[in-house]
């Protein structure tokens, strides 16, 4: 009866070497692979990976944005616009001013000045004036009331002013008072024409497109002025 020789302690040697080097290969790939993701991950984080972990941080720890939209909430958020500048209305215009005698003409005792002038009026609202009341909230839809627009302010641009002829009588002096009193009547006339045009109209319709900006930013989807 024949019997299988015994292979030795020596034969052990190649098994385990084997042994060591796929687990070594095994070990290797793991780490590469690792490693790729590793720095595939750190590109995403640099471009849009941050915005990727926040969603999946808060699908896992359940957090939710929450915006308050609620009626006192929205009232002050408005009324931090302040005094909302809408619209600005320039013009330039010819005015003319003079003083006359009674009793001379005018090549004798006149004064007369012509200027040409350069200037802005400034209308817009003031949510200052918005009450508790003039909003309505109703779920994602709101209803608002504005305050009214109003000019808040009129303005000759000195720089861009000048007088552009002055005529005085032979037996009088020039009125030193005459070129100001001339600049307060422009700034009436500018404001007359500014209004004229409709600039509180466009204050308004200005008005109303960057509260409809503000409050769809807040989550509305119906907005109303009435």
């Amino acid at each position: 009866m024949s019997s299988v020789p015994d292979p030795g302690p020596g034969s052990a040697k190649p098994v385990r070497f084997y042994a060591v080097v796929v687990f070594a290969l095994i070990l290797g790939l793991f780490l590469g692979v690792l490693s790729i993701g590793s720095i595939g991950w750190a590109m995403l984080s640099r471009n849009s990976g941050r915005e990727l972990l926040s969603r999946v941080w808060s699908g896992v720890t359940g957090r939710t944005l929450n915006i308050d939209v609620s009626q006192p909430t929205v009232v002050d958020r408005i009324q931090r616009l302040q005094r909302l500048e809408t619209v600005v209305y320039t013009m330039d215009k010819l005015v003319t001013g003079e003083k006359e005698n009674p009793i001379f003409p005018d090549f004798l005792a006149g004064d007369r000045l012509l200027m040409l002038v350069h200037g802005e009026v400034v209308a817009g609202i003031d949510f200052a004036d918005l009450k508790p009341g003039d909003v309505r909230v109703n779920g994602k839809q709101i209803q608002l009331h504005l305050p009214a627009p109003r000019v808040f302010r009129t303005r000759i641009d000195s720089a861009k002013t000048r007088v552009y002829s002055r005529q005085t009588g032979l037996l009088v002096s020039t009125d030193p008072n005459l070129e100001t009193q001339v600049r307060q009547e422009a700034e009436r006339q500018l404001q007359e024409a500014a209004m004229a045009d409709g600039i509180l109209r466009t204050a308004q319709q200005n008005a109303a497109s960057t509260i409809s900006s503000l409050l769809q930013g807040l989550g509305f989807e119906k907005i109303d002025f009435d």
